[in-house]
């Protein structure tokens, strides 16, 4: 570990493609980007906008394995890995937040042709009368070898064989090397080219990328005010994106409408003797606008905020009370 990373706070994000680019977006939006050292062709960086941050540039699967073992604090990495890499995940890592990228379904798929398998226990039936007429077992191609046996158990099907796949596994049913599959799929294209279908309680994980914390990492006091940080950076930027403030000016009962437009919208007022001036979920801005016009309101103004800090982040509330912090 470089002594640029010894002390600070690190964080994982993946090192090419989309995965990275969507990552340091994330960052970006909140006023923390990502920045790679020396052309891009160095493997730390920096996080600007906040001090004592670190930044590792590692596969995504390496990323998993660097918060397994503590190496890094944060990861930038999917849950399917997580679930995958990971089988006592919970204990391992906390998934802090889902970051609104890189969906994949884990799924089970089955030949079109079919027909009469369209879920788990069909499948179950299908491996038990494939093993006495064949005397094999069905073969399942897949790369998520704990995740099938996990998903497999909890069904009560035992009668098969994983065939881990080390290529395209939508193409094993038709390559003859397995009978069926698990894989990821985004939009169920590419299994449909492959004349594959998937059962219909046959999706095991809806994966995206989150933001995942070790709670095997060396979290020193330095670190914790850097995630501290860090946090409530990134809470404060997506209260802003789901929030915005309306300002009610005239004649209005303060104390009524404060007390209504809580209740059922979830607005939170400020303080003050002046103009009424609520907090409120973007979602409910016109029926909130309507109730203040009703109360009173001789003009109600929208302003957008770049960052709400509140009180309590629960981003960092979480964390805290899974390290027992």
């Amino acid at each position: 570990m470089s002594r640029q990373m010894k002390d600070a706070l690190v964080i994982g994000i993946p090192s090419k493609g989309r995965l990275q680019e969507n990552a340091n977006a994330f960052f970006a939006r909140a006023g923390l980007n990502v920045k790679q050292a020396a052309g891009g062709r160095e493997y730390v960086g920096r996080l600007s906008g906040v001090s004592g941050v670190a930044v590792a540039f590692l596969s995504a699967s390496e990323i998993v394995s660097r918060l397994e073992d503590g190496s890094i604090h944060f990861g930038v990495t999917g849950e399917d890995l997580i679930r995958e890499q990971l089988p006592d995940a919970d204990n391992i890592v906390e998934l802090v937040l889902p970051l609104g990228f890189g969906y994949a379904d884990v799924i089970v798929a089955v030949p079109q042709s079919w027909i009469d398998v369209e879920t788990m226990a069909d499948l179950d039936d299908v491996a038990l009368a494939f093993h006495r007429r064949h005397g094999r077992r069905l073969r399942i191609a897949t790369k998520y070898l704990n995740l099938t046996r996990g998903f497999f158990a909890e069904h009560g099907i035992a009668d098969y064989r994983i065939v881990e796949s080390a290529g395209a596994t939508e193409g094993a049913p038709a390559a003859g090397t397995a009978e069926a599959i698990v894989d990821i799929t985004t939009t169920g294209s590419t299994l449909a080219a492959n004349n594959l279908k998937i059962l219909d309680d046959g999706v095991m994980l809806k994966s995206q990328a989150n933001l995942v914390a070790s709670l095997r990492a060396d979290w020193s006091a330095g670190a914790l005010k850097a995630a501290s940080a860090m946090l409530d950076r990134i809470d404060a930027k997506l209260a802003a994106e789901t929030q915005v403030v309306v300002t009610a000016r005239g004649k209005v009962n303060r104390a009524k409408l404060t007390k209504e437009l809580a209740a059922e919208f979830g607005c939170t007022a400020e303080p003050g003797d002046g103009a009424l001036s609520v907090l409120c979920p973007r979602e409910h801005l016109q029926a909130v606008a309507t109730r203040l016009r009703e109360g009173g309101a001789d003009a109600v103004t929208v302003a957008a905020a770049e960052y709400i800090f509140r009180a309590r982040n629960e981003l960092l509330t979480r964390l805290r009370k899974r390290l027992r912090k």
